[in-house]
């Protein structure tokens, strides 16, 4: 009898729930239940705390707690399935022939180009209403810690494991849609959630850009560090006093230096997606490893 295999770790626990378009609806609904649950705690939180309390601490509570829903039913569903039906790994280590140091290094600098030249297609769109720029200015201007946690830690891991990890691995091994409508359907999908369209646009370039590298490489700890890069670079920003209440980089540097620096982003932006190109994909699915049931495990 072999031994059982990786299943103890976080997200091994999914890979044997490779959803198709019910269950990504399914998710989503969960998500939505789980934004319930958020916003009901946040609610007790303020009136047993005050207000200050809830809103200093109410995203660190609700974030968090709007993933649980659907990673419970992901689990749950993983776990009914694992001993009949085979899986996808949704984190896997394909950096050959770059390795993973240089891969890494290319995804961050990748990240900070696109978002870049990104603040230029963001700027022209019209004022952001009063109570969203408040909103906005609490996740990456007020408690350094506590935004932290949230924007660049719970954000990152929670996303990519339902945008990547879960939509995006669905849409290429269940459904088996070409990778290049996954990537476009995944990056709507991280898009969507985010509500609305000063963070969507953006959201929905680096989507595409997380789910290229996220098809090459299958590694969901490389997107989660390039969405880590991008909300603690704007987080970091949040806290410059010279930098915190601009709405664009074109606010803060010279129109011909910024036309030129958006232009290199640009080249940049596009030499990384060159860069990780070399990586050869094993499947038309990518490179997301197979995993076998557990019973096909036990009897090897």
């Amino acid at each position: 009898m072999g031994r059982r295999r990786g299943n103890y770790k976080f997200l091994d626990k999914f890979s044997w729930y490779v959803p198709g378009v019910g269950g990504m609806f399914a998710l989503l609904a969960w998500l939505l239940v789980g934004a319930l649950f958020g916003g009901l705690a946040v609610v007790l939180l303020t009136a047993i705390c005050g207000q200050n309390i809830g809103m200093e601490y109410g995203n660190l509570l609700s974030y968090p707690l709007m993933f649980i829903p659907p990673m419970l039913y992901a689990s749950v569903k993983s776990n009914s399935l694992s001993m009949t039906e085979a899986g996808r790994k949704l984190d896997n280590n394909h950096y050959a022939p770059l390795g993973g140091i240089l891969c890494a290094i290319l995804a961050m600098l990748g990240t900070l180009s696109l978002g870049f030249w990104a603040d230029g297609i963001t700027s022209l769109l019209p004022p952001m209403p009063p109570t969203l720029e408040e909103v906005m200015k609490s996740l990456t201007g007020g408690n350094f810690i506590i935004n932290f946690l949230t924007v660049c830690i719970f954000a990152p891991v929670c996303e990519e494991w339902l945008c990547r990890g879960m939509v995006m691995r669905g849409l290429l091994c269940r459904t088996r849609t070409k990778p290049v409508w996954a990537i476009i359907i995944s990056a709507l999908f991280f898009a969507l959630i985010h509500l609305n369209p000063w963070q969507a646009i953006p959201a929905f370039l680096m989507g595409c850009l997380f789910g290229y590298v996220y098809y090459k490489t299958g590694s969901l700890k490389l997107t989660m560090l390039m969405h880590f890069t991008n909300n603690t670079f704007a987080l970091v920003c949040g806290h410059i006093d010279e930098l915190k209440d601009m709405n664009s980089w074109s606010d803060f540097i010279m129109p011909p230096l910024y036309l030129v620096l958006v232009a290199a982003a640009l080249i940049v932006t596009a030499l990384v997606a060159i860069g990780f190109s070399k990586i050869k994909t094993a499947e038309p699915e990518g490179n997301l490893d197979k995993v076998p049931s557990l019973f096909d495990s036990y009897e090897n």
